[in-house]
């Protein structure tokens, strides 16, 4: 499963350079898919979507996981990164994007070309 930033963020930004994949940005800040990643472009709900075109942001208020980027660092790390760095524990699993280690790596290959 993914990871979330709860509202308990202090907005310290500590999370953002950990992650591997480019999948935490500032709150308000809109993002790409080809941002940190390999994708020139992503199948979002069906259509192709340009990976360099801004994407409207998670959150206007707090850092924010993109969680079709995010794959809890699987292929990199032991642990979620940001997790590990957060100084108020406010990164913390998303219950509701639920996915597999097999899911998370074959995600990790889609955003890294194997």
């Amino acid at each position: 499963m993914a990871i979330i930033i709860t509202d308990e963020c202090i907005n310290c930004g500590a999370c953002e350079p950990e992650c591997p994949n480019n999948a935490i940005y500032e709150g308000g800040v809109e993002w790409t898919w080809s941002g940190g990643t390999d994708v020139t472009e992503m199948e979002v709900d069906g259509q192709m979507v340009d990976g360099d075109e801004e994407q409207e942001p998670v959150s206007d208020e707090f850092y924010y996981i993109v969680p079709g980027k995010c794959t809890e660092c699987n292929g990199f790390h032991e642990e979620p990164q940001c997790a590990a760095v957060c100084p108020v524990d406010c990164c913390i699993t998303d219950v509701d994007n639920e996915e597999t280690e097999e899911e998370l790596l074959t995600k990790k290959a889609k955003l890294h070309n194997g």
